[in-house]
């Protein structure tokens, strides 16, 4: 057994060319950090020629998770802030706790650091709008001012299409739009903790390059989120029917791709919009997996928009039980005057990135559910 000063190895797993080793110790105030690191002929960190240290918060998240994955892969130091150690995924990189809206978190998470993508916010379409609200727009204040403060200069920043918005209904959305319509919590902290980042990257001297999503599916995922839940759901029999409700869709790997490529390449700016699979709905995507999993439970037939009214209705009878509303009026509105057209020109001719297919998000999100 081979031992760093100040650490335990708690875990650790041997082959031929290498060792996983996980590592408890304390760092500075008592705070516990874990390290899950690869060691190898190279050293601590893989890669050489990926100098310095890049931090992913909310690394136990979707894209999180996948994009530290991948950057270790490529050979960089990563280390992954979570709100609870106990959350940390399963990776060979150090983990520190870190909540975004406590600002004395950030100066030691962030410490040391070179690079920063942030991820950490909340991924919901309902629950306590006030708490997505503040997780998004005081979050980025404070990771962002702390990054500056660390001397962090290219920061990769996570907004959605939701930033973007599915208006105007008919005209093919970029990264010039901006949404308008705040029908849910989650569609408001977008649009605003974006536009709060890019008011922080002038005045503090930040090199900030942002991600647009839509609607990511793939497995690797700790926790579903709302997006693979329409597949999860569906394929137990949840949905007998689903609207029609404007989606666009594109592969974890590519978000984690799209994301490395904008910290790695000197001449990426700007935003950056990821809908491969675009100017479609939800019961399109069904429908696709219908046919690639006929022996599942997933529904036949789709709700025009005109009936969406039907539906909220349902939504608020069923919420009187659980509690929980997943369609509100203000929302089912938005999607009758919108849709999902949107263009992917930009990130493919400045990142040059290709798509993995339509239905490899569909068999592998099926997958992680099974």
């Amino acid at each position: 057994m081979f031992t760093i000063p100040g650490f335990m190895v708690v875990k650790s797993t041997f082959s031929r060319r290498r060792v996983s080793c996980t590592l408890r110790g304390i760092a500075g105030g008592g705070s516990t950090h874990i390290f899950k690191q690869w060691y190898d002929s190279k050293g601590i960190g893989g890669r050489s020629d990926m100098d310095g240290l890049v931090v992913v918060t909310g690394v136990n998240g979707h894209i999180g998770n996948n994009l530290a994955r991948q950057l270790i892969e490529e050979g960089y130091t990563v280390r992954g802030t979570v709100r609870s150690i106990d959350k940390a995924p399963d990776l060979a990189m150090e983990f520190v706790e870190a909540d975004v809206l406590n600002s004395k978190d950030w100066p030691k998470a962030l410490k040391g650091a070179t690079g920063l993508f942030h991820l950490a916010t909340i991924y919901a379409t309902s629950g306590d709008g006030q708490l997505i609200l503040d997780t998004a727009n005081q979050g980025t204040e404070n990771v962002l001012r702390a990054a500056a403060a660390e001397g962090i200069k290219r920061i990769v920043y996570t907004s959605s299409v939701a930033a973007i918005g599915v208006t105007p209904k008919g005209v093919v959305k970029n990264e010039s739009n901006w949404n308008e319509n705040f029908s849910l919590p989650y569609t408001r902290a977008k649009t605003e903790s974006e536009k709060r980042a890019w008011e922080l990257a002038e005045e503090l001297g930040l090199d900030l390059r942002v991600i647009n999503p839509s609607g990511v599916l793939g497995g690797s995922f700790s926790r579903p989120t709302p997006t693979t839940d329409i597949i999860g759901d569906a394929m137990k029999g949840k949905y007998p029917v689903v609207p029609k409700i404007p989606l666009a869709f594109v592969h974890v790997d590519d978000v984690a791709t799209a994301h490395r490529l904008a910290y790695e390449i000197d001449d990426a700016n700007g935003r950056y919009v990821l809908a491969p699979y675009q100017d479609g709905n939800i019961h399109d995507l069904l429908k696709r997996a219908r046919k690639l999993y006929p022996e599942m439970k997933f529904p036949r037939f789709g709700i025009p928009l005109w009936l969406l009214p039907v539906v909220v209705l349902q939504d608020w009878f069923m919420g009187l039980f659980t509690g929980k509303r997943l369609l509100t009026r203000s929302a089912a509105k938005s999607f009758t005057k919108g849709d999902s057209k949107y263009s992917n020109e930009k990130v493919e001719k400045e990142l040059g990135i290709s798509w993995k297919s339509y239905d490899e998000c569909i068999i592998d999100t099926v997958g992680a559910y099974r």
